[in-house]
């Protein structure tokens, strides 16, 4: 369970779009430092063991038939009633939290994270796709490259002078402090449980060019910042010293599997140089790739691109493209092609997505406003360092066997990233609906069309409206969700009968989301229970492998909202072997979706996904297009 909750946070910390009232998004430009003084943030609730149950059941419904829902609830009966095990831990958890701040915290951040033993690459972290670009010369990449930086540091600026807008939900200010966490974090591998290593104080960036990897100081001996022509001055000194790619590129080991990169990275770092240049990646702010070309503007269409800049900012197309010019460890890495694929890619552990995406925001826009122009040079620019690695036998070994793994990967991952052109949030808005419920109901009517079956559904809330909060699974297959979609497919039913359906499936969404967002969700209180059983020596309760559970958790629609308001979109791999991965960013009168799926996998196929969610789309519009015309 760990591991299935693990993976769907992985890819889905963002914010979803505002549309109850009370739970209101917005941004009070009060300092970040200000509202931390004062915020005084709520602890996150345990919410009551009966309530959690009875939703769990609520949720776990579609997945059973009759005989097998009996005996879930009678297993939830039992784990709950006044003796059974389930208020024994409930005490337990109670206490858990009055002793720390947030009694999920640390537990989610080993668990859902640092103690998960697959790759980041495809399993965690996220791609986020820039728009396109035209780069007509190598000079054009290495002035976006500078621009990016520069961007990015005008950005840390704010967060370091607690100069960030304090998002609220309503009333309730948001915890901010995932913002500290963005600039200079890596991960760095362990046997058992990876560790987090911050450096916020840094000066100097890593450069991966043909698999070498650089320092370079973006400060120079004078305490100022480079200007855009002399951080471009020493990207070509970067270029011009590694022309030709390295065989044995050290970064793709951060492609490997966590206990592989840990043995290497062990055997690494008995050598001084080694660890030297290893710790110079770890405490570098920013990773920035200067990518090659890899047929962008040959592409055949904007769809063509689309499945392009995704795999790039995924996995970087392999061993054979750019998979080795990456430091996939890192909280931030840019990415910049040298034939206009932009983007980044973003380690999940220390932060949510909404910093990454106000990030997104807030570089695009500096970026096409020139903000770097005008700035005054540095008297003593330091010139960039080659990071040197001494690779024995053994570790080198290690590298071919995770350009391997990283090919198999690659191959494995089935993209579908595609605009959605026939209407968008403005349309909804105007039916006097949610575009996120309208949305998650989409994708559940597409599962049932195509697989005839209920699909386990996750979508991320935020808790940050709690001191340390993360995130809480808004369960999206209902009762409801599963009726409308059979209310869709009866060639019987009429369109008031369908657009019934529909509303009623928005509206039990919505009203799971309102609670997920304050930590009243199923997921997370019952891992909750189940940690604490552990680590008092507790046997997990039967409900734990019950079908119910089992199937409810076995997440196969892996979702998140990702609001940019360029033109970007998100993209992440599969939370299960039979599943697929939707991210969407909801525009005015168009929608981005990224869908996955994995190609081994017989069950799915992205290109009949795809197909069947645009037709899902098409037939939710035109109900509510002819129960109006009906009312007339």
């Amino acid at each position: 369970m760990i591991r299935g909750v693990h993976k769907v946070c992985g890819h889905n910390g963002f914010l979803l779009e505002p549309y109850i009232t009370s739970l209101q998004l917005s941004c009070h430009y009060t300092s970040a430092k200000t509202a931390n003084s004062t915020q005084n943030l709520p602890r996150l609730p345990v919410p009551k063991l009966s309530d959690t149950l009875n939703k769990y059941l609520k949720t776990v419904k579609p997945h059973l038939n009759n005989d097998e829902f009996a005996i879930t609830c009678n297993l939830a009966k039992e784990f709950g009633s006044v003796d059974g095990v389930g208020q024994k831990l409930q005490g337990l958890l109670e206490k858990r939290a009055q002793q720390h701040t947030n009694w999920l915290e640390e537990w989610w951040l080993n668990t859902a994270y640092l103690e998960y033993r697959n790759p980041v690459v495809v399993y965690s972290s996220p791609g986020l796709v820039f728009p396109f670009r035209k780069f007509n010369s190598q000079v054009d990449q290495l002035k976006y490259a500078a621009k990016t930086l520069l961007a990015a540091l005008d950005y840390k600026s704010l967060i370091d002078n607690d100069k960030i807008p304090v998002e609220m939900m309503g009333k309730n200010p948001l915890d901010m402090q995932q913002y500290k966490k963005i600039f200079g974090t890596c991960r760095i591998p362990g046997e058992k449980r990876d560790k987090l290593s911050y450096n916020s104080s840094s000066k100097h960036v890593t450069i991966i060019h043909n698999n070498h990897i650089f320092h370079v100081d973006l400060w120079g001996d004078d305490n100022v910042i480079l200007n855009e022509d002399q951080i471009v001055q020493q990207l070509h000194k970067v270029i011009d010293m590694s022309k030709t790619p390295a065989q044995a590129g050290i970064g793709i080991l951060t492609s490997e599997n966590r206990n592989a990169w840990s043995k290497a990275y062990d055997m690494l770092i008995k050598d001084k140089q080694n660890k030297e240049s290893l710790s110079d990646v770890q405490s570098s702010l920013v990773v920035l790739c200067l990518d090659a070309p890899v047929g962008l503007w040959k592409a055949a269409d904007k769809n063509a691109r689309q499945n392009i800049a995704a795999a790039q900012t995924i996995h970087g197309g392999g061993s054979n493209c750019n998979g080795g010019n990456r430091w996939f460890d890192k909280t931030v890495q840019f990415v910049v092609g040298a034939d206009g694929v932009t983007g980044l890619t973003y380690e999940h552990s220390p932060a949510e997505g909404q910093p990454i995406a106000v990030l997104t925001d807030f570089l695009i826009n500096f970026i096409d406003q020139d903000k770097a122009a005008g700035r005054s040079p540095s008297s003593s620019p330091k010139p960039p360092k080659l990071m040197n690695f001494n690779v024995n036998t053994e570790v080198a070994d290690m590298i071919r066997t995770a350009k391997g793994s990283l090919d198999k990967l690659v191959q494995n991952l089935e993209l579908n990233c595609f605009t959605f052109e026939r209407y968008g949030k403005n349309f909804i808005k105007s039916q006097k609906l949610s575009p996120d419920s309208y949305l998650q109901m989409a994708m559940q009517y597409a599962f049932y069309r195509l697989h005839k079956t209920p699909g386990a559904h996750y979508e991320s809330a935020a808790t940050r409206m709690y001191a340390g909060g993360r995130t809480e699974t808004i369960r999206s297959c209902s009762i409801e969700s599963i009726d409308f979609a059979k209310t869709m497919l009866n060639s019987q039913s009429t369109p008031k009968e369908k657009k019934a359906a529909m509303q009623k499936a928005i509206n039990a969404h919505k009203d799971y989301t309102v609670q997920a967002l304050q930590g009243l969700g199923v997921d997370r209180h019952l891992l909750g229970l189940k940690l604490i059983a552990l680590e008092n020596g507790i046997d997990i309760h039967k409900l734990y492998s019950d079908p119910g559970y089992v199937r409810s958790a076995h997440m196969r629609l892996s979702t998140s909202q990702v609001a940019c308001k360029c033109d970007g979109f998100m993209c992440y791999g599969p939370l299960v072997p039979n599943g697929y991965a939707t991210c969407y960013n909801p525009r005015d009168n168009d929608v981005n979706f990224a869908t996955s799926a994995f190609q081994e996998h017989p069950d799915t196929s992205c290109d009949k996904y795809r197909a069947t969610l645009e037709q899902a789309l098409q037939d939710m519009h035109d109900v509510l297009l002819q129960s109006t015309q009906a009312k007339l």
